[in-house]
């Protein structure tokens, strides 16, 4: 009865609004129980992630194009259904109060902003583009089908290894992120490959220029990391 009077209310305060639709961009989150679910949303792309705080659920997301008070998500990776990868489907949604409603003729969610994505300078969408090398030289990676992206609003992080061609999924992780001091500082809430390492914090050496960002340090496992990501659009 709750979240049926909370969308009725949406619903209402949608329809006295202007229909340039409502700003989805940023973090977005909803709970049932001890599990969450989060929806990132920056670039004209989505990730959306079920977790517990002791086991990694479900993540699915791609091209989010939104029109007013529609918006159509197009899947790049679906780990729940990976038949599901290329397909499209769009949904009304609705605002208010620091709310989002996406509406589907099954149902609804409705979930409470965490962030609108203007925090950060990182918040969009980055793809990894090329590697260094302990020397420092850099190693441009080809650009192919598989891809390993990054997702950024102004709090919050989740990257996934995804080839939407052959429908593969390798893995992903994500949580929260600070940037200060020129040093970038992510903290994993849920990781699909090992859950041991959620709740480690992990700290790289932060430098973005132009359209390309490079941190280096270490990864969850201990080993050296530097990497290049460019934004993509």
């Amino acid at each position: 009865m709750k979240a049926i009077l909370t969308v009725t209310l949406l619903l209402s305060t949608l329809a006295l609004r202007p229909q340039t639709g409502p700003n989805t961009q940023g973090a977005w989150k909803m709970s049932r129980g001890n599990e969450t679910s989060m929806l990132l949303v920056a670039d004209n792309y989505y990730m959306q992630t079920s977790y517990a705080p002791d086991k990694y659920g479900r993540t699915r997301g791609g091209v989010w194009k939104q029109d007013g008070n529609k918006v159509t998500m197009t899947l790049e990776f679906d780990t729940e259904d990976s038949t599901r990868v290329g397909s499209s489907q769009s949904v009304d949604l609705a605002s208010g109060n620091g709310q989002l409603a996406i509406i589907t003729p099954n149902g609804q969610q409705v979930m409470t902003r965490v962030d609108d994505g203007s925090e950060s300078k990182l918040a969009g969408l980055w793809r990894i583009t090329g590697r260094a090398n302990d020397q420092g030289v850099i190693t441009t990676m080809q650009r192919g089908a598989r891809k390993t992206l990054k997702l950024l609003t102004g709090t919050r992080f989740q990257w996934a290894a995804i080839n939407p061609e052959t429908k593969q999924f390798s893995g992903t992780g994500g949580g929260t992120y600070t940037l200060k001091d020129g040093k970038y500082t992510e903290t994993i809430e849920f990781f699909s490959r090992d859950n041991s390492r959620v709740g480690k914090s992990l700290t790289f050496d932060n430098k973005l220029t132009g359209n390309d960002w490079m941190h280096s340090g270490l990864s969850s496992t201990g080993g050296k990391v530097s990497e290049v990501w460019s934004r993509e659009k």
